[in-house]
Formats: structure tokens, sequence, C-alpha cells
């Protein structure tokens, strides 16, 4: 059974994401004086007495704004508060009760979920002040009073908020769940292939671009398997981030990526490829994942029949630098090849956690020599004694030879590829480590 969900809402600016960072442990929400600034839903897993459930911090809700922006963020809430189990709401004890916050109190109370009256900024110690009592007046039960910033009463919160949850056994099943992180520059499409496949409006999508600030987690479960979809913020040029907000997104996709095991690089197809697809591949190729690039919005492009290998052929020199990803040309609109796309998340997951036996290795390792002769220099062959796997994601293999100089770069390679050919290892980087060891010790 799935992990219980508890969803943290409220108005724009009460300490919402600072309260959800301090019950997880971490900083994954951003944290800003800037109404707004968490648009989507973010999850997280938080642990209390032993017992772990989901922890979504919400976009702040403002119940009357006609702003697309602040309109799409209430929608984001309310998928939230259906979702969930119970409902942390989060008011402000320094500015009282609100217009807003009555609205929110009385759709909390028609929701018919088990709500906790959060009263946060109480950062004093001791008795309440008397403004605390007033939010009585919600008619919500005993408020908590909380301080999100030093964590004062959270304990005594989560305490009440268990009451509402029912523990069951959970089930451990995240082995074998393939996480993947949807990257790309603003405004290619990422969070519309994360709606598309999940079949809801998950994230909020947006043609301003840079709609999604944080990374966005969504399971998926389809005929091809099970999933965990990471939806990411657009990775801008450093010189383009101008704000710690954009900053803050910035470190998160780079986060998602190094939590992910496949990451699918989106690119616009309307727009082609630029510097910055470059950039945001090499993270996911130097963090050693396995890569899909996704050429997204394929149906707008007028085409014939021999547009896709143009395409196809100009792209592969563009990502030369990581020739072993594969292509996939689909549409988030449409739906079209995303099977495909699930076909090829399976099979770069799988290659990049591939393990070979030594045995097996050095079989490979003695046929690519047979047929090409490692290189000499001034006389001294190259020899390579054996070779094995150190480690899987990306798979690593370690080469023990008499003399590292002479293990040039394009005999490596020439040996990666044979490994890649005969293992079938396509979507990963594959890392080459060289050793030197002495031919009396090589036994």
């Amino acid at each position: 059974m799935s992990k219980p969900i508890v969803a943290i809402v409220g108005r724009p600016n009460v300490g919402k994401s600072t309260l959800f960072n301090k019950l997880i442990g971490q900083r994954l929400s951003i944290v800003e004086d800037t109404p707004g600034v968490t648009r989507d839903r973010i999850f997280a897993d938080a642990e209390w007495t032993g017992h772990t459930f989901s922890l979504i911090d919400t976009g702040g809700i403002e119940p009357d704004s006609k702003d697309i922006i602040l309109s799409q963020m209430r929608e984001q809430a309310q998928i939230a508060i259906d979702s969930a189990d119970a409902i942390i709401f989060v008011v402000d004890l320094q500015s009282g009760i609100t217009s807003s916050d009555q609205e929110i109190a009385e759709m909390l109370q028609k929701s018919g979920i088990p709500v906790v009256l959060c009263v946060n900024k109480g950062d004093s110690i001791g008795e309440p002040p008397p403004e605390f009592y007033d939010f009585y007046n919600l008619g919500l039960g005993d408020p908590v009073l909380v301080s999100s910033v030093h964590g004062h009463g959270t304990g005594d919160l989560l305490d009440r908020v268990f009451e509402h949850l029912n523990f069951t056994e959970e089930d451990d099943d995240e082995g074998s769940i393939i996480k993947v992180a949807v990257i790309g520059k603003p405004n290619v499409g990422k969070s519309s292939l994360v709606n598309k496949v999940s079949g809801q409006n998950r994230s909020i999508v947006s043609n301003i671009p840079g709609t999604t600030r944080d990374a966005i987690d969504t399971l998926v479960e389809n005929e091809h398997g099970s999933y965990l979809f990471i939806d990411t913020a657009g990775l801008r040029r450093k010189s383009r981030v101008d704000d710690a907000i954009e900053h803050y997104s910035n470190l998160r996709a780079q986060m998602a990526v190094d939590r992910a095991d496949v990451c699918v690089i989106m690119i616009d197809a309307e727009v082609g490829f630029t510097e910055q697809d470059s950039k945001v591949a090499g993270i996911a190729h130097e963090a050693g994942k396995g890569c899909i690039i996704a050429v997204n919005k394929w149906d707008a492009i007028e085409k014939n029949d021999k547009t896709m290998n143009e395409y196809l052929e100009k792209l592969q020199t563009d990502f030369s630098f990581m020739s072993y990803a594969p292509f996939v040309f689909i549409s988030a609109l449409t739906g079209q090849r995303l099977n495909q796309l699930f076909e090829l998340i399976n099979k770069v997951a799988s290659s990049n956690a591939l393990r070979v036996t030594t045995g097996m290795l050095n079989d490979v390792l003695s046929l690519a020599m047979a047929r090409v002769q490692p290189p000499t220099d001034k006389g001294r062959r190259l020899k390579i004694y054996y070779m094995t796997q150190a480690s899987t994601k990306p798979p690593t293999f370690v080469s023990f030879v008499n003399n590292a100089e002479l293990y040039h770069f394009s005999y490596r390679r020439y040996i990666e590829n044979r490994i890649r050919e005969t293992f079938g290892l396509e979507g990963t980087p594959i890392r080459m480590i060289v050793r030197e060891r002495n031919e009396k010790d090589k036994n």
C-alpha cells in the first residue's frame, strides 16, 4: 500500500515551504520572501516516529485572483488537497486572520479531509500570545503554534497529523521503479511531456518560460513498467541566472539529474539545436546517467520523407560528444512516439545498470586485441593484462596494463566500442579507467 499523503496549503508567503523543508530535513522547496515562489506541488518523503509519509508543498492559494499563473497555482493546490489523506493549513501569526485564510478554511471544510491548523511564525518561546487564540475563529479546531524557522512545535504538529493517518504495511518496490529526469532549456515542453504520460495536469503548463521552478516528482505506471518522472525547471546559462530563485531552480534541476537513472534531454524541433542544449546534455553526460535525446514538437514541423533523416544527421553531429545517446522524435501534445520513448527508457536504464562478469569481459578484450593489435611506441607494445568491471551507473571498466601512456585514446575508444557492440550498451556513457601494473605482478 502507498504511503499516506499530507498536503501543506495556505495563502502565499505564510512559510509553507520553510515548514516543508523543516519537516523533511532538507532544503528541497525554494524558500524566498517573494509571494508565489512555489508554483507546483513539491513531493518528498518525511519520517516521524518510525513511519514514513509523503509530504506535498503547494503554491500559495489566492482564492479570488484572476492572474493566469495564480489561478493555475490554485488548481494545483486543489489537486493536492484532493489526493491528500490529511492537510496542514498554514496561517501567519504575525498577519492574523485574513479574508483569504477564511475562504481557504471554508474550502478545506467542504473537502471532508482532516485538517490540522498550523499557526506559523510563533518564534518566541513560552505561552502563546493573545492573538494566537483568534485562529479558533476559523472553525478548524485547536490550532498548533509552530516556528518553521526554528522548528518549535513541529513535533506537536506531526503528532496531531498522525492522528488522522492510517499506517499499514508499506511496499518497498522502489528498486523496480526507473527514475527519469526530464531536462532541457526553458519552454521546450518538459511539463507537457510529464502531464501527457501521467494523464493529469501534474505540472503547470504555460507559454511563459520558467513556469516550473522546482523539480516535480510524478509516479507513472503503464504497460511498460513503473517510472518516477522528475520534471525540472528549465536549465539556463549561468549568465541568465540573475536572481536567487532562478539560481535555486538550476540547483534543483542538477539535483534531479543526480537522483535519476535516465535523463530525457528535450530539445525543441522548431528551434533546433542550440549551445544551451549541448550544456544541458553535458550535465547528464558528466553525471554518468543514461541519456535519451527527445526532439519535441515534431508534429509542428513541415516534413517530407527525408526530413527526419536530415534532422537526425545534423543532431548526431551536434551531439557527437555523446554518440551513444539514442534519438526519438516525439510530440508531448499528441503523444506521438511516446511508446517508443518508454521502450528506450527501459533499454537505457538496463544498459546503465548492466554488470558484466570478468570472464565475459576478457573474452571480448582478447578477441578485440586479436583483430586490432595494441599500439606500440619506440619498440614497446601495449599489454592489457586483463579488464574488470568496477561499478555500474555508469558501467565503469578498469584495465590493468604495462604502460598507461601506450593506451592511446583511439585504442581505448576502440575497446569501448567493442564492449558496447557486444553487450548492447545503448544510451549510457562508459567510464574507462587505466591502471599500470608490473608484468611480474600481473598474476
